[in-house]
């Protein structure tokens, strides 16, 4: 039966994410989605006058493929892939499926092989295209979340649907504001970093390439992170779930991991040098996303919280490091959870999840909904 809020959502992607115009092509990747979503998607890039393609996957199929990926057809395959992608102004993707740890299994050695060979694919796609990445609801996800299926649709569209345009007042005053700051101070439960930001750009995110969204994100200077950070958010990786991930830092390197899995932790950022360096530090603000659910797409939206991130940094806030990891690991300072401070070269910017500042006052959850 034809939902309207799949067309509601459709148009979002369309008209402002990706910001699709007539004779342009847009690639859409569904992963395991009813076919009414598809096609809502064709049909919201047809109305935009742009050319639809599409690409259908399926969670126990791609599973088999990396399980037992060759190198010389990955080699095909990403060129392949590559070759499409050459060809494409926009790519959205919805990915769904009823199991998020269906990788889980899958060696970790098959899943830095088929990471290493697809690189050149999502380096290009997150590059050169306009592109859009969320997730589709369904029961596995709505028990993550604690909450009843149905529940857990409204939730989903509602913030997925959200009036983004919203948050580009206190986006634009908090990219300034991190542009010229040096120091950065994270504290609170299990929290004391200090890095610096100085000279690394910050980007504003605001439903341009993640739904839900929420955030403005830079990278620390590789080498000035000290201290130590007890995550309080829960996360998932390569299909494996982690609790109470704690990292200590010396001269911007991870000298020392543990969690409920230390060792997988540990296998991970080995991956290669740069695995244990931070690539991103982010401030998030989304209004209706309050808890985690192992769901990163969400999770590093949440209101309150500021993720800081193992690995590969992105081109716009360029630090250096280089690694086939790219790790948002959440820590939430609400009150609820324990609480936190951000300071900005010694004045105090966030407090227990709320900006101080009057010109952030705007990225306060009253003020977004």
């Amino acid at each position: 039966m034809h939902d309207p809020r799949f067309d509601k959502l459709a148009s979002l992607l369309v008209s402002f994410s990706t910001a699709l115009k007539k004779g342009e092509r847009a690639l859409i990747d569904a992963f395991d989605i009813p076919p009414e979503m598809t096609i809502a998607l064709v049909r919201a890039v047809r109305n935009a006058g742009a050319l639809p393609f599409v690409q259908l996957h399926q969670g126990a199929v791609s599973r088999e493929l990396a399980m037992h990926a060759a190198e010389a057809a990955l080699d095909i395959s990403s060129g392949v892939e590559l070759a499409r992608m050459k060809k494409m102004d926009a790519y959205i993707a919805v990915r769904g499926g009823a199991n998020i740890t269906e990788m889980s299994d899958v060696p970790p050695e098959q899943m830095k092989l088929v990471a290493r060979k697809m690189k050149p694919v999502l380096d290009w796609r997150v590059k050169k295209t306009r592109w859009c990445v969320l997730r589709w609801p369904s029961p596995s996800m709505a028990q993550l979340a604690g909450m009843s299926t149905e529940a857990f649709e409204k939730f989903y569209f509602d913030v997925c649907t959200l009036n983004y345009a919203k948050m580009a007042p206190g986006m634009k005053a908090l990219k300034t504001l991190m542009e010229k700051t040096d120091k950065v101070h994270l504290r609170g439960p299990g929290v004391d970093l200090t890095f610096s930001i100085k000279g690394i750009a910050a980007i504003p995110c605001g439903g341009g390439h993640n739904i839900p969204d929420g955030e403005v994100f830079t990278a620390p200077v590789k080498n000035s992170v000290e201290g130590y950070i007890a995550y309080n958010a829960p996360t998932i990786y390569q299909g494996t779930a982690f609790d109470n991930v704690r990292l200590v830092f010396k001269a911007g390197r991870i000298v020392e991991a543990t969690a409920n899995n230390t060792l997988k932790l540990n296998e991970i950022l080995d991956s290669d040098p740069g695995a244990r360096y931070i690539g991103e530090f982010a401030i998030a603000f989304n209004p209706h996303i309050l808890k985690p659910m192992r769901d990163i797409l969400f999770d590093e939206k949440i209101s309150g919280s500021f993720h800081f991130t193992p690995g590969q940094c992105y081109e716009q806030t360029e630090n250096g490091n280089r690694s086939q990891v790219h790790w948002d690991m959440v820590s939430i300072q609400r009150p609820d959870w324990g609480g936190g401070t951000i300071h900005f070269d010694g004045k105090l910017i966030r407090e227990d999840g709320r900006f101080v500042p009057k010109s952030l006052h705007g990225l306060n959850p009253e003020n977004l909904v």
